[in-house]
């Protein structure tokens, strides 16, 4: 049976070998952000490592990572030194310094927040070189190789330093570190002076974070006796249970080098999680369509098998082991390509900044278990269902109809079909009421189940349609156009496979880009109309800005208002339906002074009451979570300190400038650095007070100046790494589709082989076939078109009505040609190449063959 159906089986091991290497690429990337760990770093001379917890663990839900550093507190030094074994005790900490080159540049670094650490910190370190000595005052520092090579500078010579974004201050370099990531090292009493970790501000007014982090440290790393870790380790523990401090060893201890390793790893499990589901359907749908194609070609077999006493259980069985075999083949592939796929996108995912480039993917066989688990039940299930009709069909019955289909499509299958497009199309509706990413993500999920929708409701629509064209051409009719309308109607089942299949790659493609598109436009469109400033100061390389930066620029000619802008996270537990919701937000850091250069469309109160413990959130927020102006609601701030906030405004620009605005009174002491990230600045508009902004900018090293808000909502230029990201997954699935589909017409088409022998029995030309073959092509691509857009009208409009209040999305106009093109030509040579290569086969020989 399966030495004449090797094209449709070709089609299948396609269909699951993509799919496979979708879902292992997925799972692969899903096990990393649960079980991978950065490498340990400037911490592998620590044998045990002791920090806060920079996860909040909700009940009954997924940990979330806390972006802003946790400390601990700094008396917990000594008391851990005097635990038996513990050889050695070292309280780090970390703070913004930068050096400064001999031409005023800032040597950059890899973490500008934290690259400042007190001198015992070289204890931490695995096997480092020093070449010089310690820090002995407040006036030396010492610097790793690479800084100081990057710096130009070597033991002895002096060297200008930024410190937390205080005026650049001349040090002495005393000692050269050769080891990695090791960072500016000051004397400890100046690194905790410098810090702000003593109570004060670093003695200058510069803006140290004082209050919630006095007499804290970052972390402390522990030296043990040889062989004494484990020990050390469960003695730490028990000493620090309930406190909410955590002692790791081994792999674990990369994961606090940095507390945003833990947003990177949360962002692979949110990634693949987001993934999965259409990636699920994706890959269901068409290995069960391919299944579909191979079981059909192989009715005349089952039905002669039942009519020689094979039960139906034995037919379905058969069908079933068959098409199992062949997905056996293509899994291995399948999986291997998967563990590729994952690698290049965690490539994709480290240049675009999301995460770090040293995050390292988890190998384990658990990816490809969950796969293989996954597509036997997928293959097993779309077999036998394939399987069905003929396996429970009368022998004399079954072997009539292995030449035919069906006269009349099944009733059930077409009014279940239309149930799910209708429930596609209400699902559509959802950026009405809520235009958030989560609505639009709605439009994108509609698309495909409409899709689906189609391909069950299809038989009938196609039937439908090869009536109406069959009784248009009854009369005056060229042969082959006569045969292709016949045909279109005769085999409904065949053709709707095709097109439902088609139909899907075009509505996938539309929604989720569209989707995409659309919400990058209305956030442009927020961003720009909300800003009312003309620039932005900021100062990446240093960590942030100081307090004083904004007073030099509020005195600098032609400055109208400035205020500091900063981001943070605040995680929001809420009631929902009796249930407590709790989820992660991106808020903005502002204080009164705001309203100045910012207009967030404020509804009810105002941002001038941003002081002490307030909040503003979006209009979205306020309504699906009872925050109402006046209310106080608890949050948990990014460093997982817990708080309860009073609402003092409701404002419409959600999606340009977050769900949650927090007062600077609020967010004082809760954040990694204390510094403000930006400074939004409204001006007369003239030039002279762009020069004067350009020239302060460059009298102080580090500080950048840019404009404040896009210029323009067109295009993908400006669009934030996410998009992309989603954009090349995209591409990924349409080359799956595109894939499947063009295997699966070449199978529909090979298969035809003895009815395209009979034809030329009875005189038909080659030349007649030919022509009716790329009618049918040309009926398919129609109708595949029509639905696709059809299926993608009514939830593009009402996304673009509930984002953009018109009833077209934002997007690439030559899309929509292209996806016609791109469908047109796949129908068109996926038909014609295979019927070119039937008709070299002689008529009396393809009939043979069956």
């Amino acid at each position: 049976m399966v030495g004449h159906r090797i094209t449709a089986l070709i089609a299948v091991a396609c269909a699951v070998l993509g799919g496979a290497a979708l879902l292992t690429g997925t799972g692969v990337l899903a096990e990393s952000g649960l079980r991978s760990h950065l490498p340990v770093g400037r911490l592998g001379g620590a044998d045990v490592v002791v920090a806060a917890d920079q996860e909040l663990h909700p009940s009954g839900d997924m940990p979330i990572a806390l972006p802003e550093r946790r400390t601990v507190p700094a008396q917990l030094v000594r008391e851990l030194a005097e635990l038996p074994g513990v050889t050695a005790a070292v309280g780090d900490l970390g703070f913004p310094a930068a050096l400064v080159d001999a031409h005023g540049r800032v040597v950059p670094s890899k973490d500008p927040q934290a690259s400042g650490h007190g001198w015992s910190s070289v204890k931490l370190l695995d096997g480092a070189r020093v070449e010089g000595s310690g820090p002995a005052g407040s006036g030396e520092i010492a610097v790793d190789s690479a800084t100081a090579a990057a710096a130009g500078v070597k033991v002895g010579d002096r060297v200008n330093v930024v410190v937390n974004a205080r005026p650049a201050a001349g040090y002495r370099v005393s000692a050269v570190v050769d080891a990695p990531d090791a960072g500016v090292l000051f004397a400890d009493t100046t690194a905790v002076r410098l810090s702000g970790r003593d109570g004060g501000d670093g003695g200058d007014g510069g803006g140290g974070d004082g209050g919630p982090r006095a007499g804290t440290v970052d972390l402390i790393g522990l030296r043990t006796a040889p062989g004494a870790t484990e020990q050390v380790a469960a003695d730490v523990r028990t000493k620090l249970r309930g406190t909410g401090l955590e002692a790791v060893t081994g792999a674990d201890r990369g994961d606090l080098v940095s507390p945003g390793a833990g947003a990177s790893r949360t962002l692979l499990v949110l990634l693949a999680g987001s993934l999965g589901g259409i990636v699920l359907l994706i890959t269901g749908f068409v290995t069960a369509s391919a299944l579909a194609v191979s079981v059909a070609g192989q009715r005349r077999d089952l039905a002669l098998m039942r009519a020689v006493g094979a039960t139906p259980r034995q037919i379905r069985r058969l069908a079933a082991v068959q098409s199992t075999v062949v997905a056996a083949v293509a899994l291995v592939p399948g999986v291997a390509l998967g563990h590729l796929l994952a690698g290049r996108f965690r490539d994709l995912l480290a240049d675009q900044g999301l995460v770090p480039p040293e995050l390292p993917l988890t190998i384990s066989p658990l990816p490809a278990l969950a796969t293989t688990l996954l597509m036997a039940l997928t293959v097993q299930v779309s077999a036998r269902s394939s399987a069905w009709r003929t396996s429970r069909m009368p022998a004399t019955e079954a072997v009539a109809e292995s030449r035919s289909e069906p006269r009349d499509p099944s009733r059930t299958r077409t009014r279940v079909g239309l149930l799910v497009i209708v429930a596609a199309t209400t699902m559509s509706a959802v950026p009405l009421f809520a235009p958030t990413v989560l609505g639009a993500a709605a439009t994108s999920m509609a698309g495909i189940l409409g899709a689906i929708g189609l391909a069950l409701a299809g038989p009938a629509l196609v039937r439908a349609i090869g009536n109406a064209a069959a009784r248009r051409t009854r009369t005056g009719a060229s042969a082959p156009t006569w045969l292709a309308m016949a045909n279109v109607r005769a085999y409904a089942l065949r053709n709707a496979g095709i097109v439902s299949t088609l139909a899907m790659a075009v509505v996938f493609v539309l929604t989720y880009t569209f989707a995409q598109t659309t919400v990058l436009a209305a956030t442009a469109d927020d961003t720009r109309t909300g800003t009312l400033a003309q620039q932005r100061l900021t100062a990446p390389a240093l960590g942030g800005l100081s307090a004083g930066t904004l007073a030099d620029v509020r005195d600098t000619a032609g400055v109208r208002a400035a205020a500091p802008v900063s981001t943070t996270t605040v995680v929001w537990p809420y009631r929902m339906f009796d249930d407590t919701v709790t989820e992660a937000d991106s808020a903005m850091i502002l204080t009164p002074e705001a309203s100045e250069v910012l207009d967030l469309d404020v509804r009810e109160g105002s941002l001038d009451r941003l002081t002490g413990a307030t909040i503003a959130v979006s209009s979205d927020v306020a309504r699906s979570r009872s925050a109402s102006v006046g209310r106080r609601v608890g949050l948990v701030l990014g460093d997982g300190a817990r708080v309860d906030a009073e609402v003092v405004a409701v404002y419409a620009r959600g999606l340009g400038f977050g769900t949650v605005v927090l007062s600077h009174d609020l967010a004082a002491g809760h954040t990694t650095t204390g510094l403000d990230q930006s400074i939004l600045i409204r001006t007369d508009g003239t030039p002279a007070a762009r020069q004067a902004l350009t020239s302060l900018a460059a009298s102080h090293p580090g500080l950048a100046l840019t404009d404040a808000a896009p210029t323009t909502t067109d295009g993908l230029k400006d669009a934030p790494p996410q998009v992309w990201i989603n954009l090349a997954m995209i591409v990924v699935l349409l080359g799956y589709l595109l894939l499947s589909i063009a295997n699966k017409l070449v199978a529909a088409t090979a298969q035809r082989r003895v009815e395209l022998g009979a034809l030329r029995l009875i005189g038909t030309t080659p030349r007649q076939i030919r022509a009716m073959m790329r009618r049918e092509a040309a009926v398919t691509a129609a109708t595949a078109l029509t639905a696709a857009l059809l299926l993608s009208a009514i939830p593009l409009a009402l996304l673009g009505q509930g984002f953009l209040g018109r009833p077209w999305p934002a997007g690439p106009a030559w899309l929509l040609p292209a996806l016609a093109l791109t469908v047109t030509a796949t129908a068109f040579l996926t038909i014609e190449l295979p019927t070119r290569q039937a008709l070299r086969t002689p008529p009396a020989d393809a009939i043979r063959a069956q």
